[in-house]
């Protein structure tokens, strides 16, 4: 799975050796020094190498022809976990493209599905390496938007200048203070977006008279991608909304980053392919070179024909790496295919500005609602045609009953909130907390949608009418 992409624009600066230092000072000062390849101190900078263990390489790739260096880094977990990092610099063009995926082994435990950004990337950023992205500095922290550069954010809401990142725009809440750990949010984005923070509250009347009332405000963020279109999340005051609103956010623009289609040269399987091909040319000229002497140096012909073969060797173990890799793709986008199974024809509807809470919960909400209508309807009707038509070309899976379910067992015969019970309630969706003698669950941290539990349940009715309000309500 693709987790983060990023293609940034370099200064002069970052020469081709200066990037393979780079490289090497990243791997060397790595906070975790199980992701340290020892034997990386010893390069001597030769290109088309790999160094390392099976579990845990690094491989430099040099497609001279085009002057692009490509480095892939590999580490396997104990839990079945592949991690790639590749950064593929072409220098002709002073283009950096940053990628990180992740993928599994058939024994992978797949419990930890965090990631961090690179910190190669910070690397960057600190060494002055990122050109500004059309007069704008790409940074690591935020640009705070106050009186004196006002007309930096109204450019961006107003659609007056365009970047080659998305810009997200993070507005005061009525109390004056960040919806979100925005410290985090830049670290969690940094080469991907660039980050603009409302300095105080006292700003929002002339924000929205310069943006004739288009901007985000009391809390609100919104992304503004470089193709123009635009994403507004709404805040919500309550515990817990924070993290969820931030996590929102970030996977919205990882998202766009991740599907943008970038140039074959600027993936790894796009420059080895370059390689083997350029290779492989050579190869073929060198053979007919050889075949065309072989009257006149026999002996010539049976040691190239040696060395031949040990570059075949090298060539097919490429193949079966790029064959796993493409093998990796193609699973994927089978995950994505049964996702947006609803793109295989015409779409009906569109999405209006509620988010999803979780993959897939609008849509099958309203394949719930299809479903209900088709079974109320007089049985060999137009209408009755047409909606289990739709129920049939749209993968329904039926997420919301296998939900309900769920709630109604968990809260069944409801005493107390239990360990076990509190993080079944968390890996739904509920933020809880603690009022009184009460807990206050909010679904996905959407002050819209809560409910009050009693620290002790009364009877045994308590979370029989706690599943029904649940379900009711949010589900």
């Amino acid at each position: 799975m693709l987790l983060y992409t990023s293609i940034l624009h370099v200064t002069p600066a970052l020469t081709e050796d200066a990037f393979l230092q780079l490289v090497v000072r990243w791997n060397r000062e790595s906070p975790y020094e199980e992701n340290i390849i020892p034997a990386l101190a010893r390069w001597d900078g030769q290109k088309n190498c790999r160094i390392g263990t099976d579990a845990l390489w690094i491989d430099f790739e040099e497609d001279a022809e085009d002057r692009i260096l490509a480095v892939r880094y590999e580490k396997r977990t104990k839990d079945g976990a592949v991690w790639d990092t590749d950064y593929i610099f072409n220098a002709a063009k002073r283009q950096l493209a940053i990628r990180l995926d992740r993928s599994y082994t058939e024994d992978a435990l797949m419990k930890d599905t965090a990631f961090s950004t690179p910190h190669f990337v910070t690397l960057l950023l600190e060494g002055g390496y990122v050109e500004d992205d059309n007069g704008l500095p790409v940074r690591r922290d935020a640009h705070v938007i106050g009186e004196d550069n006002l007309a930096l954010l109204t450019e961006v809401i107003n659609q007056g200048s365009r970047y080659r990142l998305p810009v997200v725009y993070v507005s005061r809440t009525v109390f004056d203070y960040d919806p979100v750990d925005v410290r985090r949010l830049c670290s969690m984005l940094k080469g991907t977006a660039h980050i603009l923070v409302e300095e105080s509250k006292k700003l929002n009347t002339a924000i929205r008279t310069a943006c004739e009332d288009q901007n985000e405000y009391n809390g609100g963020i919104g992304i503004y991608f470089p193709n123009g279109s635009h994403r507004r999340f709404g805040y919500h005051s309550c515990s817990g909304s924070d993290r969820v609103l931030l996590e929102k956010v970030v996977r919205a623009v990882l998202q766009y980053a991740n599907t943008q289609t970038l140039p074959l040269l600027y993936t790894w399987s796009g420059v080895n392919e370059a390689i083997l091909n350029q290779r492989l040319a050579l190869q073929q000229k060198a053979r007919l070179e050889a075949e065309s002497a072989r009257k006149q140096a026999e002996d010539t012909v049976v040691a190239y024909e040696d060395t031949f073969d040990d570059d075949l060797k090298r060539l097919k173990a490429r193949i079966e790496e790029l064959t796993r890799e493409n093998s990796s793709l193609q699973m994927e986008n089978q995950g994505l295919r049964s996702r947006l199974n609803g793109e295989k024809g015409t779409p009906i509807l569109y999405l209006g500005e509620e988010e999803e809470f979780y993959p897939g919960e609008i849509r099958e909400m309203l394949l719930d609602a299809i479903a209900k209508a088709k079974a109320e309807v007089k049985p060999e009707s137009r209408r009755a045609d047409v909606l289990g038509d739709v129920l049939a070309h749209n993968d329904y899976h039926h997420l919301g009953e296998e939900r309900c379910k769920k709630v109604k067992d968990l809260l069944n015969g409801y005493r107390t909130m239990s360990g076990t019970l509190r993080q079944e309630l968390k890996e739904l969706g509920f933020v809880i907390t603690e009022e009184g003698k009460h807990y206050r669950l909010t679904y996905y941290g959407d002050d819209r949608y809560q409910i009050t539990l009693a620290k002790t349940g009364s009877d045994w009715r308590e979370g029989k009418n706690a599943a029904s309000v649940i379900i009711s309500m949010m589900m």
